[in-house]
């Protein structure tokens, strides 16, 4: 590939043309409907997205992406750790955005405002799109609802979790890293009360935790000992996962080290954005999470204290050997509503909109960034210097989460040269392809789960919580999973049993 200029690219960066910039300011404010100002044909387009970082992305590199594909971008950023509640309070409002992402954990949330409507369905128009018309058809049906398209998904691993330590820590106190559940412990214990930073006080804590059961520790804590992912398949019967023996055993665990002191107390409470603190600042010595993110704590932990050293841990055996939680390989969707979007020629123009990101300039600016800022080009391919590390965080990292269809996109350049621990966490995310736990029911409906699935699992949630906080006994616990069954756990069962005796015969047909 010919190397763009690096000047020709900054000066396009940093001097953007005077209108584009007042139409992002504008964009900022609420969504509108389409623009019908001739001076302006540009297509408008409102986005409720997900942040997942401290910032959102520069004015400077959203107007590069406006030029280059040719639209107005009304992106409405909601901090990830309170997404769910905005897109719910968005939906019941009917106030959504012309497209709105929906996390793979919310999916059965909006399922019934699929089913009577709401949104449009995609499929007949893929195939009219050069970009579009090549997304995956196993991860599309994975998707779909009553057979049918709704949603562009942005792909993802199957699973990039696993443990984010202080390497410098261990060496403090001459330990190894961990490598099964009983010397995860014992780390712990030892980040907790044996000075790991050597400042003479009692002041640091093993493990920093969120209130989150799925993306937080609860749920990789889980697979390693050997808990199903949310059902278990057994003689033709679905089992929850809370019903399981090693469910219970990970809530002793969480109980252990909660009575011990040896996770943060407030960990029910706790927000994404204040574990990730406790971790930066030092209070804590270990995160479990996804491994992706190590990169991005370990330039905020730096800025506290530069002799921070992070390493990544991917496997942990536990009872029944090593084991990962995964999700499909998407983890959510773009939605188009039909309320915001009136007509299908709007939605041709939202969809030519994801269509063009995918396209090799786009892709790439919202990948690395702008060539001579963010990265650089050697030999055709993408160097990612350790100093403009910060930079690619503040500025364009944000924009992953419009990214569709990535992972498989051949528009992407590849990386010769990734920050080590960038590298490292996709080195360990592909070694967890060979050891996954997959949810059975992936592929299967019900729509009692789908309609009531959030009061339901709020029961679990809460029953799991307080048992770990002792308030609530094992005995407890279990009147509480039989109130799930007796609400529409029993009759979500069922279907899912119904749906896979019907998928069994379609394929002997």
């Amino acid at each position: 590939m010919p190397r763009v200029s690096t000047r020709r690219t900054t000066l396009r960066f940093f001097y953007v043309p005077v209108m584009l910039f007042f139409s992002l300011l504008i964009g900022c404010s609420n969504f509108r409907p389409a623009q019908t100002d001739a001076r302006d044909q540009r297509p408008y387009i409102s986005i409720l997205a997900p942040l997942h970082f401290p910032q959102q992305p520069s004015q400077e590199v959203i107007a590069e992406l406006e030029g280059l594909t040719g639209a107005e971008l009304d992106i409405r950023w909601v901090p990830e750790g309170v997404y769910t509640d905005k897109m719910n309070t968005a939906l019941t409002t009917n106030s959504l955005a012309k497209v709105t992402f929906v996390k793979f954990t919310d999916y059965s949330l909006v399922k019934n405002a699929i089913k009577s409507g709401e949104f449009w369905e995609i499929e007949p128009y893929l195939d009219q799109f050069p970009n579009l018309s090549k997304l995956n058809p196993s991860i599309l049906q994975q998707t779909a609802v009553e057979g049918k398209i709704y949603g562009l998904y942005t792909e993802r691993p199957s699973s990039r979790q696993g443990i984010i330590i202080r390497k410098d820590w261990l060496e403090n106190l001459h330990l190894k890293e961990p490598q099964s559940l009983d010397e995860l412990y014992e780390v712990l214990k030892q980040f907790t009360y044996n000075d790991p930073d050597q400042n003479g006080k009692q002041d640091t804590i093993g493990l920093v935790d969120r209130n989150d059961l799925v993306y937080g520790v609860f749920k990789t804590l889980s697979s390693y000992f050997g808990t199903p992912n949310n059902w278990e398949l057994a003689g033709g019967e679905f089992i929850p996962e809370f019903e399981t023996e090693e469910y219970m055993d990970t809530m002793n665990f969480m109980k252990k080290l909660y009575d011990e002191r040896l996770i943060n107390q407030d960990f029910a409470l706790t927000s994404k954005e204040l574990q990730r603190d406790s971790f930066i600042r030092g209070y804590a010595g270990v995160y479990i999470g996804s491994m992706t993110d190590a990169q991005r704590l370990s330039i905020e932990a730096h800025a506290v204290n530069p002799k921070v050293e992070l390493a990544l841990i991917n496997r942990i055996k536990g009872p029944k050997g090593y084991k990962v939680w995964s999700i499909p390989n998407y983890n959510g969707l773009y939605l188009f509503s039909k309320k915001a979007i009136a007509t299908e020629e709007e939605l041709k123009q939202v969809l030519a909109f994801f269509d063009r990101t995918m396209d090799k300039d786009v892709a790439n600016l919202m990948m690395y960034g702008v060539e001579g800022r963010h990265y650089e080009i050697v030999d055709g391919k993408v160097i990612l210097p350790e100093e403009t590390s910060r930079l690619r965080v503040d500025e364009v990292n944000p924009l992953y989460s419009l990214m569709i269809a990535n992972v498989s996109n051949e528009n992407i350049l590849e990386v010769a040269q990734k920050e080590e621990l960038t590298e490292l966490a996709e080195r360990l995310s592909e070694d967890n392809e060979s050891f996954l736990v997959a949810d059975p029911t992936v592929h299967l409906s019900s729509d009692t789960y789908d309609e009531k699935n959030a009061e339901l699992s709020q029961i679990i949630t809460d029953a799991t919580y307080n048992y770990i906080l002792g308030k609530i006994t094992a005995e407890g616990f279990k009147q509480e999973t039989l109130k799930w069954r007796q609400n529409g756990g029993d009759l979500i069962i069922q279907e899912y049993r119904e749906a896979l005796e019907r998928e069994q015969i379609r394929e002997h047909e």
